[in-house]
């Protein structure tokens, strides 16, 4: 098969059964042809399935040495696997060399977080004379202090909310289960949104044991929570980049800021692995560096 044909098949294959965007298409196609460009320069004159994985080893070699970010050599990697992938498929190939290539270590995108005074200024700024203000305040109360996701705040059931016990129980990826605590503050907001607004709303018989519901009676949708925190933050005029996730990296970063021990976050937020929750220290390191630059006298 030469390259014209082969490129040709993935293209369409891409279009038909994957059904791609254009300019997802467009850009593993432009890979490929970046690769095929690279063994003319070396005067590699093979067809696809000659192709070695030493020759795409030296082909990420060469594109390393270019301005080429790691973002975009990962794409390119993930273009060269998805042709070689496809060429199998289509018995082109006996084997895949593109298998074993290796992606570059990206950087870890640290979260965006909102200090202390930016969550209180944003559940300040809800408007409590309205029938939904007592609901969002306790809900991103719940939200903040617990380090919940925005499904587990959702579909979190007045049967998980212990009060005397001082403790939520939250089902989380995969069902698993864990125990967050539940501080005064928020159990207080919590009860006076089930007392004075929820026991008046006619609930529909599925929604009977979530604790926030619309004003349908029903459960709220994951986009509900979403614009209700991105009105919030247009009202104070915030200009981070936010969303339910939010509060729940600053709920982390400012426990692990506080001194919390690393496991006990792990705990909390649910994540079966510790190198998850490490990205706090990262994020606590940068609070420690940028408030050094800005208070030290010898900064």
């Amino acid at each position: 098969m030469d390259w014209k044909s082969a490129v040709n098949g993935f293209k369409a294959y891409l279009m038909l059964e994957k059904s791609l965007s254009g300019n997802t298409l467009e850009a593993y196609v432009h890979d490929i042809d970046l690769f095929r460009k690279f063994l003319e320069e070396k005067k590699y004159e093979i067809p696809p399935e000659k192709v070695t994985l030493n020759q795409l080893q030296e082909f990420l070699a060469w594109i390393g040495e270019t301005s080429i970010g790691p973002r975009s050599q990962a794409r390119l990697i993930s273009g060269i696997r998805a042709f070689y992938k496809f060429l199998l498929m289509e018995d082109a190939v006996q084997q895949n060399p593109a298998e074993l290539l290796e992606l570059p270590k990206l950087p870890k995108k640290l979260p965006e977080v909102l200090s202390v005074e930016e969550i209180d200024m944003i559940i300040n700024a809800i408007d409590l004379s309205r029938p939904d203000g007592q609901r969002n305040k306790a809900m991103l109360e719940t939200l903040y202090s617990c380090g919940l996701r925005v499904s587990e705040l959702v579909g979190l059931k007045i049967t998980d909310v212990q009060f005397d016990e001082e403790y939520v129980r939250v089902i989380g990826k995969g069902n698993k289960q864990r125990i967050v605590p539940l501080s005064e503050s928020t159990a207080k907001f919590i009860r006076i949104y089930m007392n004075e607004i929820r026991n008046h709303l006619t609930i529909k018989k599925e929604a009977e044991d979530i604790v926030f519901l619309n004003k349908n009676g029903n459960k709220l949708s994951r986009v509900m929570v979403f614009l209700i925190i991105q009105k919030l933050k247009e009202k104070v005029g915030l200009k981070k980049k936010m969303s339910p996730h939010t509060f729940r990296h600053s709920f982390a970063t400012h426990l692990v800021e506080g001194g919390a021990d690393l496991r006990a976050v792990q705990e909390m937020l649910g994540h079966e692995s510790i190198t998850t929750t490490e990205i706090y220290t990262h994020l606590n390191r940068e609070y420690l560096r940028d408030a050094i630059l800005r208070f030290h006298p010898r900064k």
